[in-house]
């Protein structure tokens, strides 16, 4: 079964350059869990700050566009792994190993299986 492991955290805790310390210690420990758990690590990927989003939003079938997330959070979508595991136990287990800088979590959902013949 896949499931997505998303990662929330203050993205201020890595300063406002990519290259900052923070950052690349984040990232050589992403590397590290990259490493370990790889053999169930199907997809996955980092976002830049929040900042650069942008969120087109419907309401009553209009469109609109607006800078920014869709709702201020204290935590942001920093990132996200999709793995494939037997069971919600397992994929508990490896989000337990998502490694998160000083506060945040990891949410963990299963993926919605469609029927292609359906």
């Amino acid at each position: 079964m896949k499931y997505m492991l998303m990662i929330f955290e203050d993205e201020t805790v890595y300063g406002t350059e990519q290259n900052s310390q923070a950052m690349q210690d984040i990232i050589g420990q992403h590397m590290a869990f990259g490493q370990k758990r790889g053999d169930r690590i199907v997809g996955g990927g980092a976002l830049l700050p929040t900042a650069t989003a942008t969120t087109v939003r419907t309401e009553a079938g209009s469109k609109t566009l607006h800078d920014g997330p869709f709702a201020e959070t204290k935590e942001q979508l920093g990132g996200f792994y999709l793995i494939d595991v037997p069971d919600l136990d397992a994929a508990i287990a490896i989000a337990r190993e998502v490694p998160i800088s000083k506060n945040g979590s990891v949410e963990v959902r299963p993926l919605l299986t469609m029927d292609a013949d359906a």
